[in-house]
């Protein structure tokens, strides 16, 4: 399904319109962005005040995903929300 030219990975229309997506309701698209627009304004303020260390992004993890608990998300989702959201925290704050 994928093929690669020169480092770059190519999917053609035939084969990407055969993808099927399964996204969760517009409501509950929502809520998640709600959540995590959250969080990301936390982790901005920490930033802000200097104390993003990695005690503060470990506890910043364990709240969102507590968070996204409380809401209903199933713990797989949880857990791939958390991670994204390291991932994210961890490329920001390296940045210049």
């Amino acid at each position: 399904m994928v093929t690669q030219w020169v480092n770059q990975a190519a999917i053609n229309r035939s084969q990407l319109a055969k993808l099927s997506l399964h996204l969760p309701p517009l409501p509950e698209q929502r809520r998640i962005v709600e959540i995590l627009d959250q969080v990301f304004a936390r982790a901005q303020r920490f930033e802000q005040e200097n104390r993003l260390g990695l005690f503060s992004k470990l506890s910043l993890r364990s709240v969102f995903k507590q968070e996204m608990r409380e809401a209903g998300y199933e713990e797989k989702f949880a857990n791939f929300a958390v991670e994204f959201l390291a991932a994210r925290l961890t490329r920001s704050t390296k940045q210049p």
